[in-house]
Protein backbone atom coordinates (compact mmCIF):
# COMPACT_ATOMS: atom_id res chain seq x y z
CA UNK A 1 0.00 0.00 0.00
CA UNK A 2 2.89 2.33 0.82
CA UNK A 3 4.41 1.67 -2.60
CA UNK A 4 1.09 2.44 -4.33
CA UNK A 5 0.67 5.70 -2.40
CA UNK A 6 4.20 6.77 -3.32
CA UNK A 7 3.52 6.16 -7.01
CA UNK A 8 0.33 8.28 -6.86
CA UNK A 9 2.19 11.19 -5.25
CA UNK A 10 4.92 11.09 -7.92
CA UNK A 11 2.32 11.05 -10.72
CA UNK A 12 0.53 14.10 -9.26
CA UNK A 13 3.78 16.10 -9.11
CA UNK A 14 4.50 15.38 -12.77
CA UNK A 15 1.09 16.60 -14.01
CA UNK A 16 1.03 19.79 -11.92
CA UNK A 17 4.35 20.95 -13.37
CA UNK A 18 3.22 20.70 -17.03
CA UNK A 19 2.63 24.50 -17.52
CA UNK A 20 6.34 25.24 -17.24
CA UNK A 21 6.84 23.55 -20.58
CA UNK A 22 4.51 25.99 -22.46
CA UNK A 23 1.90 23.83 -24.19
CA UNK A 24 1.19 26.73 -26.67
CA UNK A 25 4.75 26.93 -27.94
CA UNK A 26 6.37 25.28 -30.89
CA UNK A 27 9.72 23.55 -30.95
CA UNK A 28 11.39 26.32 -33.04
CA UNK A 29 12.25 28.82 -30.37
CA UNK A 30 8.93 29.63 -28.74
CA UNK A 31 6.88 31.42 -31.43
CA UNK A 32 3.15 30.90 -30.78
CA UNK A 33 1.65 28.50 -33.29
CA UNK A 34 -1.87 29.88 -32.98
CA UNK A 35 -3.81 32.88 -31.72
CA UNK A 36 -3.81 36.55 -32.79
CA UNK A 37 -0.06 37.05 -32.50
CA UNK A 38 0.55 34.31 -35.03
CA UNK A 39 -1.61 35.91 -37.75
CA UNK A 40 0.41 37.52 -40.55
CA UNK A 41 -0.54 39.30 -43.76
CA UNK A 42 0.91 38.28 -47.10
CA UNK A 43 1.59 41.85 -48.29
CA UNK A 44 2.16 45.39 -47.11
CA UNK A 45 -0.05 46.56 -44.26
CA UNK A 46 -1.02 49.70 -46.17
CA UNK A 47 -0.73 50.91 -49.75
CA UNK A 48 -0.26 54.54 -48.71
CA UNK A 49 0.06 56.43 -45.41
CA UNK A 50 -3.24 56.25 -43.57
CA UNK A 51 -4.94 54.07 -46.17
CA UNK A 52 -5.68 50.38 -46.26
CA UNK A 53 -5.07 48.25 -49.38
CA UNK A 54 -7.44 49.09 -52.20
CA UNK A 55 -7.78 52.75 -51.29
CA UNK A 56 -10.19 52.39 -48.33
CA UNK A 57 -9.44 54.77 -45.45
CA UNK A 58 -7.72 52.89 -42.65
CA UNK A 59 -9.79 52.36 -39.54
CA UNK A 60 -8.82 54.51 -36.54
CA UNK A 61 -9.24 51.44 -34.33
CA UNK A 62 -6.48 49.72 -36.29
CA UNK A 63 -3.87 52.18 -35.10
CA UNK A 64 -3.31 53.81 -38.53
CA UNK A 65 -4.20 57.42 -39.22
CA UNK A 66 -7.44 57.80 -41.16
CA UNK A 67 -7.34 59.52 -44.54
CA UNK A 68 -8.93 62.97 -44.38
CA UNK A 69 -12.44 63.43 -45.72
CA UNK A 70 -12.74 65.04 -49.12
CA UNK A 71 -15.39 66.49 -51.42
CA UNK A 72 -17.55 64.12 -53.49
CA UNK A 73 -19.11 66.10 -56.38
CA UNK A 74 -22.37 64.85 -57.88
CA UNK A 75 -23.04 63.96 -61.51
CA UNK A 76 -24.60 66.77 -63.49
CA UNK A 77 -22.97 69.61 -61.49
CA UNK A 78 -22.41 72.74 -63.65
CA UNK A 79 -18.90 74.18 -63.76
CA UNK A 80 -16.55 76.89 -65.00
CA UNK A 81 -13.04 76.23 -66.33
CA UNK A 82 -10.68 79.20 -66.59
CA UNK A 83 -6.92 78.75 -66.90
CA UNK A 84 -5.94 82.08 -68.47
CA UNK A 85 -6.49 85.70 -67.48
CA UNK A 86 -7.81 87.11 -64.23
CA UNK A 87 -10.44 84.73 -62.88
CA UNK A 88 -13.97 86.01 -63.33
CA UNK A 89 -15.57 85.02 -60.02
CA UNK A 90 -19.06 86.16 -61.06
CA UNK A 91 -20.06 83.08 -63.08
CA UNK A 92 -23.03 81.54 -61.27
CA UNK A 93 -21.97 77.90 -61.08
CA UNK A 94 -21.10 75.73 -58.05
CA UNK A 95 -17.68 74.54 -59.30
CA UNK A 96 -14.64 76.43 -60.61
CA UNK A 97 -11.50 74.85 -62.09
CA UNK A 98 -8.56 77.31 -62.08
CA UNK A 99 -4.76 77.26 -62.35
CA UNK A 100 -3.15 76.26 -59.05
CA UNK A 101 0.08 78.17 -59.59
CA UNK A 102 -1.39 81.37 -61.04
CA UNK A 103 -4.06 81.93 -58.38
CA UNK A 104 -3.57 82.63 -54.71
CA UNK A 105 -5.51 81.75 -51.61
CA UNK A 106 -7.38 85.05 -51.90
CA UNK A 107 -9.07 83.93 -55.13
CA UNK A 108 -10.03 80.61 -53.56
CA UNK A 109 -11.46 82.42 -50.52
CA UNK A 110 -13.59 84.69 -52.70
CA UNK A 111 -14.99 81.71 -54.56
CA UNK A 112 -15.67 79.88 -51.31
CA UNK A 113 -17.44 82.95 -49.94
CA UNK A 114 -19.75 82.77 -52.96
CA UNK A 115 -20.51 79.10 -52.22
CA UNK A 116 -18.23 77.59 -54.87
CA UNK A 117 -16.02 74.53 -54.74
CA UNK A 118 -12.62 75.13 -56.35
CA UNK A 119 -10.47 72.69 -58.34
CA UNK A 120 -6.69 73.18 -58.59
CA UNK A 121 -5.32 72.66 -62.11
CA UNK A 122 -1.87 71.00 -62.02
CA UNK A 123 0.03 69.51 -64.95
CA UNK A 124 1.27 66.10 -63.80
CA UNK A 125 2.17 64.65 -67.20
CA UNK A 126 4.49 67.28 -68.66
CA UNK A 127 7.38 69.44 -67.49
CA UNK A 128 6.64 73.16 -67.76
CA UNK A 129 9.62 75.47 -68.13
CA UNK A 130 7.65 78.46 -66.80
CA UNK A 131 6.68 77.00 -63.42
CA UNK A 132 8.60 78.04 -60.28
CA UNK A 133 9.60 74.42 -59.56
CA UNK A 134 10.85 73.70 -63.11
CA UNK A 135 14.46 73.33 -61.96
CA UNK A 136 13.46 70.51 -59.59
CA UNK A 137 12.71 68.17 -62.50
CA UNK A 138 15.91 66.41 -63.68
CA UNK A 139 16.64 66.37 -67.41
CA UNK A 140 16.36 62.57 -67.38
CA UNK A 141 12.57 62.71 -66.90
CA UNK A 142 11.93 65.31 -69.64
CA UNK A 143 10.91 63.85 -72.98
CA UNK A 144 9.53 65.17 -76.26
CA UNK A 145 7.46 68.32 -76.54
CA UNK A 146 3.73 67.94 -76.01
CA UNK A 147 2.68 70.62 -78.51
CA UNK A 148 2.55 73.53 -76.05
CA UNK A 149 5.34 76.09 -75.73
CA UNK A 150 7.77 75.28 -72.94
CA UNK A 151 6.30 71.85 -72.18
CA UNK A 152 7.81 68.37 -72.47
CA UNK A 153 6.31 65.01 -71.61
CA UNK A 154 7.41 63.42 -68.33
CA UNK A 155 8.75 59.89 -67.90
CA UNK A 156 5.96 58.59 -65.69
CA UNK A 157 7.90 55.38 -65.09
CA UNK A 158 10.07 57.39 -62.70
CA UNK A 159 7.57 57.47 -59.86
CA UNK A 160 10.49 57.66 -57.42
CA UNK A 161 11.38 61.07 -58.86
CA UNK A 162 7.94 62.41 -59.72
CA UNK A 163 5.98 61.42 -56.61
CA UNK A 164 7.64 63.92 -54.23
CA UNK A 165 7.49 66.67 -56.85
CA UNK A 166 3.77 66.16 -57.39
CA UNK A 167 3.20 65.82 -53.65
CA UNK A 168 4.75 69.27 -53.19
CA UNK A 169 2.44 70.70 -55.85
CA UNK A 170 -0.63 69.15 -54.22
CA UNK A 171 0.54 70.50 -50.85
CA UNK A 172 0.47 73.94 -52.47
CA UNK A 173 -3.15 73.35 -53.52
CA UNK A 174 -4.03 72.39 -49.95
CA UNK A 175 -2.26 75.44 -48.50
CA UNK A 176 -4.27 77.73 -50.80
CA UNK A 177 -7.53 76.09 -49.72
CA UNK A 178 -8.52 74.21 -52.88
CA UNK A 179 -11.10 71.42 -52.63
CA UNK A 180 -9.85 69.21 -55.46
CA UNK A 181 -7.18 68.80 -58.09
CA UNK A 182 -7.35 68.43 -61.87
CA UNK A 183 -4.16 66.55 -62.82
CA UNK A 184 -3.54 67.20 -66.52
CA UNK A 185 -2.00 64.85 -69.11
CA UNK A 186 -2.79 61.49 -67.56
CA UNK A 187 -2.55 59.74 -70.94
CA UNK A 188 1.11 60.01 -71.94
CA UNK A 189 1.19 56.31 -72.89
CA UNK A 190 -1.18 57.10 -75.78
CA UNK A 191 1.06 59.88 -77.14
CA UNK A 192 4.56 60.27 -78.60
CA UNK A 193 6.49 61.18 -75.45
CA UNK A 194 10.04 60.02 -76.17
CA UNK A 195 9.59 57.18 -73.68
CA UNK A 196 8.28 53.61 -74.28
CA UNK A 197 5.33 53.99 -71.92
CA UNK A 198 2.74 51.26 -71.49
CA UNK A 199 -0.87 51.27 -70.38
CA UNK A 200 0.08 49.44 -67.20
CA UNK A 201 2.65 52.07 -66.31
CA UNK A 202 0.04 54.78 -66.90
CA UNK A 203 -2.40 53.02 -64.58
CA UNK A 204 0.23 52.84 -61.84
CA UNK A 205 1.10 56.51 -62.24
CA UNK A 206 -2.53 57.67 -62.35
CA UNK A 207 -3.39 55.71 -59.22
CA UNK A 208 -0.37 57.20 -57.48
CA UNK A 209 -1.64 60.67 -58.40
CA UNK A 210 -5.12 59.84 -57.06
CA UNK A 211 -3.64 58.58 -53.81
CA UNK A 212 -1.56 61.73 -53.36
CA UNK A 213 -4.72 63.81 -53.66
CA UNK A 214 -6.83 61.70 -51.33
CA UNK A 215 -4.11 61.56 -48.69
CA UNK A 216 -4.31 65.36 -48.58
CA UNK A 217 -8.10 65.60 -48.41
CA UNK A 218 -8.46 66.61 -52.07
CA UNK A 219 -10.94 65.17 -54.55
CA UNK A 220 -9.26 64.25 -57.83
CA UNK A 221 -10.37 64.08 -61.46
CA UNK A 222 -9.36 61.77 -64.29
CA UNK A 223 -8.31 64.01 -67.19
CA UNK A 224 -9.16 62.47 -70.58
CA UNK A 225 -7.49 58.96 -70.70
CA UNK A 226 -10.72 57.63 -72.23
CA UNK A 227 -9.33 54.15 -72.86
CA UNK A 228 -8.79 53.53 -69.13
CA UNK A 229 -12.00 55.04 -67.77
CA UNK A 230 -13.62 51.73 -66.79
CA UNK A 231 -10.48 50.66 -64.93
CA UNK A 232 -9.90 53.95 -63.08
CA UNK A 233 -13.43 55.13 -62.28
CA UNK A 234 -13.16 53.75 -58.74
CA UNK A 235 -9.93 55.64 -58.09
CA UNK A 236 -11.17 59.09 -59.18
CA UNK A 237 -14.00 61.34 -57.99
CA UNK A 238 -14.86 63.04 -61.28
CA UNK A 239 -13.66 63.22 -64.87
CA UNK A 240 -12.54 66.17 -67.00
CA UNK A 241 -12.91 65.57 -70.72
CA UNK A 242 -12.04 67.56 -73.80
CA UNK A 243 -13.86 67.04 -77.09
CA UNK A 244 -15.50 63.66 -76.50
CA UNK A 245 -18.30 64.77 -78.83
CA UNK A 246 -15.83 65.84 -81.52
CA UNK A 247 -14.32 62.34 -81.45
CA UNK A 248 -17.56 60.42 -80.75
CA UNK A 249 -16.34 59.19 -77.35
CA UNK A 250 -18.82 60.70 -74.87
CA UNK A 251 -20.63 57.43 -74.23
CA UNK A 252 -17.34 55.98 -73.02
CA UNK A 253 -17.35 58.46 -70.13
CA UNK A 254 -20.63 57.17 -68.68
CA UNK A 255 -19.08 54.82 -66.08
CA UNK A 256 -18.49 57.99 -64.05
CA UNK A 257 -22.12 59.04 -64.43
CA UNK A 258 -23.28 55.54 -63.47
CA UNK A 259 -21.18 55.86 -60.30
CA UNK A 260 -22.82 59.21 -59.49
CA UNK A 261 -19.64 61.15 -60.37
CA UNK A 262 -19.64 64.15 -62.72
CA UNK A 263 -18.03 64.35 -66.13
CA UNK A 264 -16.90 67.95 -66.62
CA UNK A 265 -16.81 68.24 -70.41
CA UNK A 266 -15.83 70.92 -72.95
CA UNK A 267 -15.88 71.25 -76.71
CA UNK A 268 -13.83 73.78 -78.65
CA UNK A 269 -14.97 73.43 -82.27
CA UNK A 270 -18.59 72.31 -82.07
CA UNK A 271 -21.65 74.46 -81.41
CA UNK A 272 -23.92 73.64 -78.47
CA UNK A 273 -26.68 72.48 -80.79
CA UNK A 274 -24.37 69.84 -82.22
CA UNK A 275 -23.63 68.02 -78.96
CA UNK A 276 -25.78 69.30 -76.08
CA UNK A 277 -28.76 66.99 -76.71
CA UNK A 278 -26.49 63.95 -76.36
CA UNK A 279 -24.61 65.49 -73.42
CA UNK A 280 -27.86 66.08 -71.54
CA UNK A 281 -29.03 62.55 -72.30
CA UNK A 282 -25.77 61.09 -70.96
CA UNK A 283 -25.74 63.37 -67.91
CA UNK A 284 -22.53 65.25 -68.73
CA UNK A 285 -21.70 68.74 -67.42
CA UNK A 286 -20.94 70.28 -70.80
CA UNK A 287 -20.05 73.63 -72.37
CA UNK A 288 -18.16 75.22 -75.24
CA UNK A 289 -14.91 77.04 -74.37
CA UNK A 290 -12.21 78.93 -76.24
CA UNK A 291 -9.04 76.86 -76.58
CA UNK A 292 -7.26 79.48 -74.46
CA UNK A 293 -9.65 78.65 -71.60
CA UNK A 294 -10.36 82.27 -70.74
CA UNK A 295 -13.52 83.30 -68.88
CA UNK A 296 -15.92 82.92 -71.85
CA UNK A 297 -18.25 79.92 -71.79
CA UNK A 298 -21.36 78.69 -73.59
CA UNK A 299 -22.96 75.95 -71.47
CA UNK A 300 -25.50 73.38 -72.54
Amino acid sequence: MVAVALLLVLAGCSSSGGDSGGGDRTDDGGTPSSGPSATRTTGPATSAPGRAPGGTPASPSGGAKSAPAYWHPKAGTPWQWQLSGTVDTSVDVPVYDIDGFENGADVVRRLHAAGRKVICYINVGAWESFRPDAKDFPASVRGDGDGWDGERWLDIRRIDVLRPLMAARFDMCVKKGFDAVEPDLLDGYANTTGFPLTGGQQLAYNRMIASLAHERGLAVGLKNDVDQVTTLVKDFDFAVNEECAQYDECARMTPFIAAGKPVFHVEYKLKTGQFCPQARRLGLSSMVKHLSLDAWRDPC
